[in-house]
C-alpha cells in the first residue's frame, strides 16, 4: 500500500465560500494501515470565532492569536502531505478547506480523495449513523481525546479507514485495499461493489 494522508479541520463555520476559515488542521500518514507520521497545528487566520463554535471544538480567540499564520500552517501541511492521496470524514467538507486555504498561498491541491462517510455507507449500511462518533463505536474504535478536535478525530478517522480496508481485503478476497480502489467503492452502488472491484482490479494499471 502507499501512504495516505487523513486529515482532519476544525473551522470557523461550514463554508470557505461564506468567508468561513480553519483554524486547526492535524493529518494522519497511514501505511499499510499503520500511523507512521502526524502533523497538527492550531492556525491563525484572522478570523473570529462564534460562542457556539468555541463550545463545540474547545478552540477560543485567545488560543488561534497565539498560534502560526494560517498560511505559515498550510504550507507546512501541503509539504508534509506531499502527493500523498487524501481520505477524510465527510471528505467533502475538509477538501473544500483544503482547496481554499491552498489557493490563498497559490500552492496547488492535486489530490485524489476518498471518503470514509461514503465508504461507511457502502460497507455498513446496518448503522443507524454513519457519523465519525457512531462508527468508532460500531467498530469498537479506541478514543483518541475530544471529539471535534483535529488531531482526536483524524486519529479516529485514520483507525476507521484502516478498518475499512481490512473488511474489503477480507469480504472481496483482496490484497490491497489502495486509495484508487477506495475511491471506486465509494462511487458504486452498494449491490454493484463487488463487480465494480472486478472491473477495476482488471485494469492495467
Amino acid at each position: 500500500m502507499t501512504r495516505i494522508a487523513v486529515i482532519d479541520f476544525e473551522t470557523t463555520g461550514l463554508s470557505p465560500a461564506m468567508g468561513d476559515r480553519a483554524t486547526e488542521v492535524a493529518i494522519v500518514m497511514l501505511e499499510d494501515g499503520v500511523v507512521v507520521d502526524r502533523f497538527q497545528s492550531l492556525m491563525n487566520a484572522g478570523v473570529r470565532i462564534s460562542s457556539f463554535i468555541e463550545s463545540f471544538t474547545g478552540i477560543s480567540n485567545a488560543m488561534v492569536q497565539a498560534a502560526p499564520p494560517a498560511g505559515e500552517v498550510m504550507a507546512a501541511a501541503s509539504c508534509f502531505v506531499g502527493d500523498a492521496p487524501m481520505v477524510a470524514h465527510n471528505a467533502s467538507f475538509d477538501r473544500r478547506y483544503w482547496m481554499a486555504e491552498l489557493a490563498r498561498l497559490d500552492l496547488p491541491a492535486p489530490q485524489p480523495w476518498a471518503c470514509t462517510v461514503l465508504l461507511s455507507r457502502r460497507l455498513y449500511p446496518e448503522a443507524r449513523s454513519h457519523s465519525l462518533g457512531a462508527m468508532a463505536a460500531l467498530h469498537r474504535l479506541p478514543s483518541a481525546g475530544r471529539a471535534h478536535r483535529a488531531m482526536a478525530d483524524a486519529e479516529v478517522a485514520a483507525a476507521l479507514l484502516a478498518r475499512i480496508q481490512a473488511d474489503l481485503c477480507q469480504r472481496f478476497g483482496l490484497d490491497d485495499a489502495h486509495h484508487p480502489l477506495l475511491m471506486k467503492v465509494q462511487s458504486s452502488p452498494r449491490h454493484a461493489i463487488e463487480g465494480a472491484i472486478k472491473k477495476h482490479l482488471a485494469k492495467p494499471r
